[in-house]
């Protein structure tokens, strides 16, 4: 018997017995999943701006985009991560100019 048969026969009697290594299945299936970019950091540090409809929008989109990490559809978790950096930075942006814009009237305004 050759060397290349006797490895053929050994692979497929180790394959028939199921005792064979199935690590390239689990190497790609590992390949498979994107990390998470749900970006609940932002939105939760975003609570603390004074826009809170849309900062709570954006922590809601956040928590759905981690459901649906969970649930193995990695499409509409970006999808989901994307609508709550978006909502993310826009209350971000509206807080502080809610906060700007209450410092110039509170220390502009003469107090009677």
């Amino acid at each position: 018997m050759s060397p290349s048969s006797q490895q053929s026969d050994e692979k497929t009697s180790s394959s028939i017995n199921g005792d064979s290594d199935h690590s390239l299945g689990r190497r790609a299936e590992a390949q498979g999943a994107p990390p998470i970019k749900n970006y609940i950091f932002l939105t939760i540090f975003t609570c603390f701006c004074p826009a809170w409809p849309i900062n709570i929008v954006a922590l809601v989109f956040s928590l759905m985009s981690q459901s649906s990490y969970d649930a193995e559809d990695y499409e509409g978790a970006q999808r989901l991560g994307r609508k709550a950096l978006h909502m993310g930075i826009s209350s971000l942006i509206i807080g502080l100019l809610i906060i700007t814009i209450f410092c110039i009237v509170h220390f502009t305004t003469d107090a009677i």
